[in-house]
Formats: C-alpha cells, structure tokens, sequence
C-alpha cells in the first residue's frame, strides 16, 4: 500500500471512531436512558476539558520519549476500552467518569494524527501542503460514515454505537503500530523551563489588547460550537412526539440528515481562499458568526415537512459557521504572532475555542435547557434554538465592535488552493 492510501485510512478510521457516537449520543442519553439534561451538559464538557489538558502532555511525550505512532496507537486501544465499558454503565455519573477516560485518550489523537502525517509525508518526501489536506479530508468522510452506519443499522439510540466506535478504535489502534516509525522529535531543550514545555509562554500574548480580545471571542465561540453536536440528532428525533411528524424522513433518518452539516463541511473548505482573499480575515470572522446565528435559527422555525428546507439550509450553513471561524482564526494567529511561539499560539488558540469554549459551553448550555426550556420532560426546542441564535447574535456584534483588524490582502497571499 502506498504511503498515501495509509494515511488516507488512519485519518478515516481516526474521525469514524467519533463519528459513531458523537452527534447520536444525545438519543441514547435523553431517549434510552431518560436521564436529565444538565447532566448531559457535563458530558460534553469533557471534550472541553480533555483538549486543555491533554494534547499538550502528549506532545511532550511524543517530542521526547515515545514513538508518535506508538503513542497514538496506545491511545486508541485505551480509549476504545473504555467505550467498550459504557453499555455496561447504568448511571449518569459513572457514565460521565467513562466518557471521560475515553475523551482524554481521543482527544490527543486528533492533534497527534497530523503529527504522525506530516512526520510521514516530509520523510517520505512528500509536499505536505499539496498532500496532506486531501488525506484530512477523509477523516470527514470516515465521520460521515459513521453517522450513516448508526442510523442505517437502526442504532442511533443503542448501546451499540459504542461498541462500533470501540472496535474502529481498536482496528486503528493496532494498525497505527504498522505505520513507518515517528521517533521523539527531541526539539523542546533539557533546560527548558515547565511553562516553555507544556507552551504557556503562548500566555503572554494576552497582554496585547487585540490578541486578549481574539483569544476571549474564541472561547465565546467556541461554547457555541459543540452545540448542535449534542442536541441536533435529538431534536430531530424528538419530532417523532408530534404526532403528525412521527413517520416522517427526518424522524428516521435525523443522523443521516444531520451529516449534511458534515458535508457541507468539507465543501466551504475549497471556498475559503476566495473569501479571505476578497474580505479580509475579519469579514470572514465576522461572517462564520452571523452564519452560526442563521445555523441556530433555522433550526427553531424549521420542521420536518413544510419546514424541510430550514432544517436542511441550517445544515448546509453549519459548513460556512465552522469552517470559516476555525480557518481564518488560525490564520490570523498565524500572520500576527512571533514565529518562536507560533505553534503554542495556535494551540492556545485550538484550547479557547475547543477547550474552554466547549468545556462551558457544555455546562451552561445544559442547565439552560434543564432549567428555563423543559417542562414536563418535554424540551422547547423552537425557544432553546432562539436563544442560542441570540448568544451568537450578541457575540457577532460585539466582535464587530470591539475588534479592530483591517485587511491586508499580503497576509493571505499564501492560503493555498
């Protein structure tokens, strides 16, 4: 098999893992299981808190001890060992104990993955920029499948999600054990200080107004991130207590409908260079912002009959919502801060928005709904949409307000086709 096509099915099996359960895990905590929804606000707090701490040990420890596709295999296989366990869990609180093993052995994965590519391809001599983004974008696919697969099989409220996602880590556990060795890289000196290791030198960079400002909006919208992740699939699904919607497509296949988001995904990708080229990073910024407002409230007008088309468009404009934040912000991190602490940069960049964002997000946004949006064990979806299209709204123009960046169309020169 040729180094491409290896790659190719790490980065696919790396995303299915996750693609199994992630946005479906919703159905069997609120439907199979019937337990409450502040607590499930938890469960995605995980994520969060696993990418604060966890990528930076794991760098560390593949810069300097262990193999990289060693590491990234051992973390598979534990990771899957503790989805394994989840059927068996009956409460909500061990349950949250067990994802979050799970998460601080998957979350490392996902920065780890890259390295493991990028190490492979320039040994191997390869054009990283040409290469690696059509090898990434198959991890999209291997989400999407995933989602297919729950949903197809009949699966989108069983255990058995877990059990999938438990096998494919397994599989790319002891696959990435066959890939061409990443030794420690050894860059980070002996004498080194703790806070240039772990890189939260990147920390000063709050002293400067603008960057203090770009890095706080990112952890604002970063709580917005995750939330259609934990609650698209399952106000979908609970379409299904109206009785005139029960029999619907949405009802049946809500997953399959969801992985639009997905797709789409992968599309706005290719039309990034135009638009940072022709409005600037912060126009493009500004744009993913206002699209997460229109993500949000198609989803509360939207139904599935006569509202179809909302809830599709809310799909296809979750592409342009994601991608454009994550893109331009880790560009403008990219052309605004020192080359000495650029990577440290964009990792604090990725532990704002998916660190601290999703970790509050997931709480906040689970004692919202358990509080103010459910009554009688029935959610007001129409108003828990409304509500996060507001917070959006307020974040896009206070962005719009306060952060000042004019465009100079040199710092995007060199985006890539």
């Amino acid at each position: 098999m040729s180094i491409k096509f290896r790659l190719t099915l790490m980065s696919f099996l790396q995303f299915f893992v996750w693609g199994a359960w992630l946005i479906t895990v919703g159905n069997y905590w609120f439907g199979t299981k019937q337990w409450s929804g502040e607590q499930f606000g938890a469960i995605f707090s995980t994520l969060g808190l696993s990418s604060i701490v966890m990528p930076a040990i794991t760098g560390i420890i593949a810069d300097k001890w262990i193999n990289a596709e060693k590491l990234y295999g051992v973390l598979h296989i534990l990771g899957g060992l503790a989805l394994m366990y989840i059927p068996q869990v009956d409460n909500p609180t061990t349950f949250y104990y067990v994802i979050f093993a799970a998460m601080l052995c998957y979350m490392p994965t996902i920065s780890l993955s890259n390295s493991v590519a990028y190490n492979i391809l320039k040994s191997n001599n390869y054009d990283v920029v040409k290469v690696f983004p059509p090898i990434r974008v198959w991890g999209t696919v291997g989400f999407i499948a995933a989602m297919w697969i729950t949903n197809l099989t009949g699966n989108k409220a069983s255990y058995n999600m877990f059990y999938l996602s438990a096998f494919a880590a397994f599989a790319l556990g002891f696959y990435s054990f066959t890939l061409p060795k990443c030794p420690p890289q050894k860059l980070i000196s002996e004498d080194a200080s703790v806070a240039q290791k772990l890189g939260l030198n990147a920390f000063k960079l709050f002293g400067t107004y603008k960057m203090a400002l770009f890095f706080i909006f990112s952890m604002f919208l970063g709580g917005a991130l995750q939330l259609t992740n934990m609650y698209g699939d399952v106000y979908l699904s609970e379409f299904a207590k109206v009785p005139e919607y029960a029999n619907s497509f949405v009802v049946k296949y809500s997953t399959i409908i969801m992985s639009i988001s997905q797709i789409s995904e992968t599309l706005f990708i290719l039309a990034i260079p135009f638009f940072l080229k022709r409005f600037g990073i912060k126009q493009v910024m500004l744009i993913s912002m206002f699209a997460w407002v229109l993500r949000f409230g198609l989803f509360a007008f939207g139904n599935p009959v006569d509202g179809l088309w909302m809830i599709v468009m809310s799909c296809i404009v979750y592409g342009m919502a994601f991608d454009f934040f994550n893109i331009s912000g880790s560009l403008f991190v990219e052309t605004t801060t020192d080359s000495k602490i650029r990577s440290s940069a964009q990792g604090l960049f990725m532990m704002m928005s998916n660190g601290f964002g999703a970790f509050f997000g997931g709480l906040v946004s689970g004692y919202v709904i358990d509080e103010f949006f459910t009554h009688d064990g029935l959610r007001d979806w129409h108003n828990i949409w409304l509500s996060f299209a507001a917070y959006a709204l307020v974040i896009a123009i206070a962005f719009a307000v306060l952060f000042k960046h004019k465009h100079d169309p040199s710092e995007v020169a060199n985006v890539s086709h």
